[in-house]
């Protein structure tokens, strides 16, 4: 079923069950051979969610290779290292962040990422995670039922950003007068364009000068290639659902022309540096994903921003 504004979904379906992919992807970079990221958590929350699919393909029963099409430029082959070279870029986001000073991080739509948990926070650092109060429930009685403890002063904010969350996360003690550090990861391509927007102005408006973000920005597809992109990824995802994981990408994310955001932000006094996706994995020593001509179907069209409030 299409997106509309007002839908709902828990982590085993529609847009949650990417983020369940998505630590599911972790897992399975954490248990490389030369590993550039150490996430124990990914494995164990994908195996509390409890998509049969994405706890065989965390576990290492199934492998990328075996369920997408041969020859693709999409599918679970290229994610270990994709998801790798992503988390890594935004857990030196936050370490760069903390070395600067700034003692405020907000992780936005937090799903499954256990930051708090596992990264070496400074003493004195506030996390403060927003999502829906179902799955900050779910991952706070998960990692609670598994004996982990956050590594700095944790505070969860459970609201669905389609509300008011700025007043949540002010009542939870986040202070905008004060510098503070912000992700949105894996966010904006599930966001309406003009979500989009309203969302950066939010950030802007709540962040002090000296404030940071860091964002993966995908790219606006001309309309007239939007039916091929569809069509290449239920093609790419056609033997995924003959192993039972039948979950319709073309269905997560919606239409419409999207603002630049190194532009936005710039128009509302930011500062930005990014990095192409296809950098960032040469740079942590991983191919560059496949791509078939303009094919914008891969995540080689993500650009990851850091921006600074002047």
């Amino acid at each position: 079923m299409p997106r509309t504004e007002g839908d709902t979904w828990d982590l085993a379906t529609s847009v949650g069950a990417t983020a369940t992919m998505v630590a599911a992807a972790r897992a399975i970079a954490t248990k490389a051979d030369q590993p550039l990221i150490d996430d124990p958590f990914a494995e164990p929350l994908v195996r509390a969610v409890g998509v049969d699919f994405l706890t065989r393909w965390a576990a290492g029963e199934i492998t990328g290779e075996d369920v997408d099409v041969e020859g693709t430029s999409w599918g679970l082959q290229h994610m270990p290292a994709a998801m790798a070279a992503r988390t890594r870029y935004f857990d030196q986001f936050f370490a760069d962040a903390a070395a600067a000073g700034i003692r405020q991080a907000v992780i936005l739509a937090s799903g499954l990422d256990a930051r708090a948990y596992r990264l070496d926070w400074p003493a004195d650092m506030t996390v403060y995670e927003i999502d829906q109060p179902d799955v900050i429930a779910f991952k706070t009685r998960t990692l609670g039922d598994l004996g982990a403890a956050p590594k700095a002063e944790l505070r969860t904010v459970a609201i669905d950003l389609r509300e008011d969350w700025p007043a949540a996360l002010t009542a939870a003690g986040f202070d905008p007068s004060a510098p503070s550090a912000w992700i949105a990861e894996g966010l904006f391509g599930y966001l309406p364009p003009e979500a989009q927007d309203r969302l950066l102005d939010t950030v802007t408006d709540l962040a002090a000068p000296g404030s940071r973000l860091g964002s993966e920005a995908v790219p606006s597809q001309p309309p007239g290639s939007l039916d091929e992109a569809r069509e290449k990824m239920r093609t790419a995802t056609q033997k995924w659902r003959e192993h039972g994981f039948d979950l319709d990408f073309t269905e997560l994310t919606f239409d419409g022309e999207r603002n630049d955001v190194d532009a936005y932000l710039a128009g509302r006094g930011w500062t930005s540096t990014g990095t192409p996706m296809g950098e960032l994995l040469v740079a942590n020593g991983f191919p560059r994903i496949p791509q078939d001509g303009d094919d914008d179907v891969t995540m080689n069209g993500v650009v990851y921003y850091t921006s600074i409030k002047q």
